[in-house]
């Protein structure tokens, strides 16, 4: 019988998109140099050109390449460079989005799935249900999700890490308690409007920071008096801008250089059509200066107000100190139908499902050259 612990093979176009990051941030590739074309890659890796032009796609969408047409990829990332002048020109670099966000344009979470689970878990729980939840969420919950987290991000944390809360703008709220009212938070601009008005209901000064078409601009970064910087690397509402790999390098080394802090508010990268979710700044962070921040309001439904973050070894016992006291603000019944949905791959498949419908929205929107 095969063992079911043994972990799945990595896809093709995974290693080939993994090998190729690591030439470019390594400098193989260096900053404005082209790459070979898809069919010499493909050929150099013993892979077909649709998993060449896959890996691609992804660096493309991180912002590691640029696609020229017939011309070739270009290598637009550069670490060395803090300041990119091609990155400050324009904005927006993409439509505004609705403010339901990509599920609610492309397709929404099977209610029969949902409704058959919620079903399983009051049939399976029982009066256990009734029992009031750990302040941080209830283990099951925060075991899948540190799960989850491993198989589609690539980020190796602690069930003990995660904080589970009644969506993000709770969650805000509570960064404010961890890190103090004290502190200086700078945000996005434009940015989500709940994202500053909770922040200053909960006694935080907020300094805006305006967005150029890969990210917080340099300069503003550089002016900057924040303690705090909460992004959306991500699609960030409601500009549509994702910040490029060299900006998410950049915000690690202006928080490493200013001993301050990092938000990151992933709500939407789930949806990423590229068939691999973006590299979050937490896991390319080393110096736990990033607190992880996601909610399940975007990939199931509206109503399921549950989010969680996910905080760096390094604020663990500040957490419990300021506020760990704290209960949790969800319903255990609602955490164990997440978990559910996490552990039986419902979830995984619901997103898969989402992907390749942008995909297909997206490849039939394209020119062809």
């Amino acid at each position: 019988m095969k063992d079911q612990t043994e972990p799945k093979r990595e896809p093709a176009y995974l290693r080939l998109y993994r090998r190729l990051r690591e030439r470019i941030t390594e400098g193989a590739y260096p900053f404005g140099g082209k790459l070979p074309s898809k069919r010499v890659l493909a050929a150099d890796a013993g892979v077909s050109v649709v998993t060449a032009e896959h890996a691609l796609a992804i660096l493309c969408d991180e912002g590691y390449l640029e696609a020229r047409q017939r011309s070739g990829y270009f290598v637009v990332y550069s670490e060395s460079e803090v300041f990119v002048p091609a990155e400050e020109e324009a904005f927006p670099a993409a439509p505004p989005l609705p403010e339901g966000g990509r599920a609610a344009a492309g397709q929404a979470f099977p209610f029969s799935v949902l409704a058959r689970t919620m079903r399983r878990v009051l049939s399976e729980r029982g009066e256990s249900l009734l029992i009031k939840s750990p302040n941080d969420g209830c283990p099951e919950l925060r075991r899948a999700v540190a799960a989850y987290l491993l198989r589609s991000r690539g980020m190796a944390v602690g069930p003990s890490q995660i904080v589970v809360g009644s969506g993000a703008e709770y969650l805000y709220s509570q960064c404010v308690a961890l890190f103090g009212r004290d502190k200086v938070f700078g945000i996005e601009d434009p940015s989500y409007e709940k994202i500053r008005r909770v922040y200053q209901a909960s006694g935080a000064v907020c300094e805006p920071l305006r967005l150029g078409r890969g990210g917080i601009r340099s300069d503003e970064l550089e002016r900057s008096r924040a303690d705090v910087l909460h992004v959306t690397p991500f699609r960030s509402f409601p500009s549509g801008v994702t910040a490029s790999a060299s900006k998410r390098r950049e915000y690690l080394r202006w928080a490493e250089e200013r001993d301050a802090w990092i938000v990151e508010d992933d709500f939407d990268s789930e949806f990423a059509p590229s068939g691999k979710a973006v590299d979050t700044v937490f896991s390319l962070d080393r110096g736990g200066r990033v607190v992880y921040m996601n909610t399940f309001s975007k990939t199931v439904a509206p109503s399921i107000r549950v989010g969680y973050m996910v905080l760096p070894p390094e604020l663990l016992e500040r957490y419990r100190r300021r506020i760990g006291f704290c209960s949790c603000t969800v319903p255990i019944f609602e955490q164990y139908v997440l978990a559910e949905l996490l552990q039986s791959g419902d979830f995984e498949r619901h997103v898969n499902r989402v992907r390749r419908f942008l995909r297909r929205a997206q490849e039939n929107g394209k020119e062809v050259g």
